[in-house]
């Protein structure tokens, strides 16, 4: 466990330079909370790379980026009179010590299922007539799959939800059929995201990361193709020579050798 007055010299150490930075370097002076938004969003996928690489010498940089970004927007909030670096912290915690009654209060909460259930029953009443819906909170620029899930947990959470597997499961194999029997293009388009919003459902349902699986089998799938092009290249071929035959036998020579 790290020591506390160290943790404290660090933390204020960043403060200082960021201070500094925002004095003396043009580049840090001309920035805003819309220029840093596309830079805050590149380094949280720089930040899952890591993590999905089980990378941890590389995962200690990015939440290093990450913390000059929050602290960055800190200060910014310092210099508009809004907010400062106490504030963020100090409300950060607050919400943490009034969501989590079962650890700073007296109720109960045996299982994960149940403190989200009360997660999400104390954030709806803490916005109280502010909140119009219980999906208000889902930010409109998460990636698709991401935000499927989200919406998913968040209408879960007040009780609008499938009991149990074999219903998920049936309304996957009829958003199939739908699909399937789709008379035109926009309409299979239309399908086509109620199967993946329907298999989204299916996979919160059974313990699963959508987005991880599919980023594991995007991973997979680009190892794969790679090591085949490896191998058409080390025999002198072409790749635009190449017939869907001769594809599939070098797929099967790669996965073999990954069994």
């Amino acid at each position: 466990m790290p020591n506390p007055q160290d943790a404290q010299a660090a933390f204020q150490r960043l403060l200082d330079i960021m201070d500094d930075l925002r004095a003396k370097c043009p580049w840090d002076r001309e920035q805003d909370a819309a220029s840093l938004r596309k830079l805050t969003i590149e380094e949280t996928y720089e930040l899952a790379d890591a993590i999905d690489e089980g990378d941890w010498d590389e995962l200690k940089k990015e939440v290093g980026d990450l913390f000059l970004h929050l602290v960055f927007y800190s200060k910014l909030g310092e210099e508009r009179g809004d907010f400062d670096v106490t504030d963020v912290l100090n409300s950060v915690c607050e919400k943490l010590i009034r969501r989590h009654p079962h650890i700073y209060g007296d109720v109960d909460a045996a299982d994960s299922k149940t403190v989200k259930a009360n997660w999400e029953a104390i954030k709806l009443k803490e916005k109280g007539a502010e909140r119009r819906s219980v999906l208000q909170g889902v930010p409109k620029s998460l990636p698709a799959m991401v935000k499927a899930f989200r919406i998913q947990e968040k209408v879960q959470g007040v009780g609008f939800d499938w009991p149990d597997e074999a219903g998920v499961w049936a309304k996957v194999q009829e958003e199939l059929v739908e699909m399937r029997e789709a008379s035109d293009p926009k309409d299979e388009a239309m399908e086509l995201g109620d199967v993946l919003f329907a298999l989204v459902n299916y996979a919160k349902h059974r313990g699963l990361d959508p987005e991880q699986a599919l980023a594991q089998s995007n991973a997979k799938f680009v190892r794969r193709f790679q090591a085949m092009e490896t191998l058409v290249e080390g025999q002198g071929r072409e790749i635009s020579a190449m017939k869907l035959e001769d594809w599939d036998q070098l797929w099967n020579q790669v996965k073999a050798t990954e069994d």
